[in-house]
């Protein structure tokens, strides 16, 4: 699997910015964003530790995320639930030069999240295992995903549940040590362009498809047919971790933007919002 980096269509993006501790790594990320539009960051679960709080400082963090979090059974998907949020803001109260507590994360119709009252940012979250990642542009839409390089699919049959006539010809084509590579590539690319799109799991990923690896990217139609022009950018990146990224960035015209001050990206109503909840004293902005 190649790692291809800035493609040749679409918007560029940069590689993904491990973030090791806190303060590190943000001028690397602003420098993306200021560069491409777009950034990407990933962490291990166990690197975030020691910026992960506890109690009510999470609580004020997550926000409305709150009930979701305590709606999760299992301890280590809620842990990674949290975690995966407290890098969120973390980058985007980098990016945004802001408190991360300032920030709200909430959800749209479908469920895909956005910064409220920062209409010029899109973001896009993934967690798996002790890998997590976090997706921010200005330029449009946002998805992306990660997956373990060496999960075993193509073995097990998932390819008819997941690609399309032309990708399963293709695939079979390939020489058998490479064919459960390329669908992790291709499973990531579906889950990144589905939820750059808002569509998650409503659209089915036999219905469209991505050429082999090694050539420019574009959405293809069941049969291979070109389905997107060069608004759209995909990108893949396998992690020294192991990990599978692929990310996937709309261009909606609006090219890079110079002003990144969370002051000036929130609008009025949001600012006025959030201060007064904290004049109240509690510490509490969910649902205000």
């Amino acid at each position: 699997m190649t790692d291809p980096g800035i493609s040749t269509l679409g918007p560029p993006v940069g590689r993904p910015v491990q973030v090791v501790a806190r303060g590190e790594v943000w001028d690397r990320v602003r420098a993306d964003l200021a560069a491409y539009g777009t950034a990407v960051v990933h962490a291990k679960l166990a690197d975030l530790e020691a910026d992960l709080p506890t109690g009510e400082e999470l609580r004020a963090l997550l926000g409305r995320d709150w009930s979701r979090y305590l709606d999760l059974a299992h301890p280590e998907v809620r842990h990674r639930y949290a975690a995966s949020r407290v890098l969120l803001k973390l980058a985007a109260g980098a990016v945004l030069n802001g408190d991360p507590n300032a920030l709200e994360l909430a959800y749209g119709p479908t469920g895909r999240p956005y910064l409220r009252g920062c209409d010029q940012v899109d973001i896009s979250l993934s967690h798996t295992e002790d890998l997590l990642l976090v997706g921010i542009t200005t330029r449009g839409l946002i998805g992306v995903d990660a997956e373990r390089a060496d999960r075993p699919m193509y073995q097990r049959g998932l390819g008819r549940h997941v690609c399309t006539p032309y990708e399963l010809v293709t695939l079979a084509a390939q020489p058998e040590e490479e064919r459960n590579p390329a669908l992790v590539r291709l499973w990531t690319l579906k889950e990144a362009y589905s939820k750059a799109i808002g569509q998650g799991v409503q659209f089915s990923f036999t219905e469209f498809g991505f050429g082999p690896d090694g050539r420019p990217v574009r959405v293809q139609r069941p049969d291979g047919s070109t389905g997107t022009g060069d608004e759209w950018g995909f990108h893949t990146f396998v992690l020294d971790s192991g990990y599978c990224i692929s990310v996937a960035v709309y261009d909606a015209g609006f090219g890079t933007i110079g002003d990144m001050d969370m002051t000036t990206m929130l609008d009025q109503d949001c600012v006025e919002a959030i201060e007064g909840a904290l004049r109240s004293g509690d510490g509490d902005v969910r649902g205000r």
